[in-house]
């Protein structure tokens, strides 16, 4: 794929998102409208390849999202890049069958590494950034891998859009 027109995404799970896991609050609509509007204007900017980690909350929207752009915009792709074959074995069902079913609908799927191990969420996000010229953000302000993900980002001075959840 060609890094140039590569956008990926970081975000927060559910538990630090003010919602938490109820998609039907008007603070969660009101923010996947944004990152409707985010990829609407990544792909104006030449944006045509999209990655996501596939973790909950967050990478669930932009997944999501990015699924509604390809089905109006030409030319996009979704890979999936999924940190080890485990991420989503401890999830509820619901999740999981979620999950599968984005994986199933993404053009790409790439499996990090294996098996878990503490660093491999890490080793994913790093992979989405060196492989990319744009990070979405949704960010606020918190510590954690979101902000560790866009730190890195800037260091490697990738184009960065931050969401905040809430504004």
């Amino acid at each position: 794929m060609d890094r140039t027109k590569t956008c990926c995404f970081t975000g927060h799970r559910p538990e630090k998102l003010p919602w938490r896991r109820n998609e039907s609050d008007p603070r969660c609509l009101a923010l996947k409208e944004r990152l409707d509007r985010a990829l609407d204007a990544a792909y104006d900017q030449g944006m045509r390849h999209f990655l996501c980690g596939m973790a909950l909350g967050a990478d669930f929207y932009f997944c999501d999202a990015v699924l509604a752009l390809r089905a109006r915009r030409p030319g996009v792709t979704l890979e999936a890049v999924i940190p080890c074959e485990e991420q989503a074995s401890r999830w509820q069902e619901a999740d999981r069958e979620r999950y599968f079913s984005l994986v199933e609908q993404c053009d790409y799927e790439t499996m990090v590494q294996r098996h878990y191990d503490r660093g491999c969420m890490l080793r994913r996000n790093r992979h989405m950034v060196d492989r990319s010229a744009m990070l979405i953000a949704v960010y606020d302000g918190m510590l954690g891998g979101t902000m560790y993900t866009l730190t890195y980002a800037m260091k490697h001075q990738l184009d960065v859009v931050i969401l905040d959840p809430v504004s």
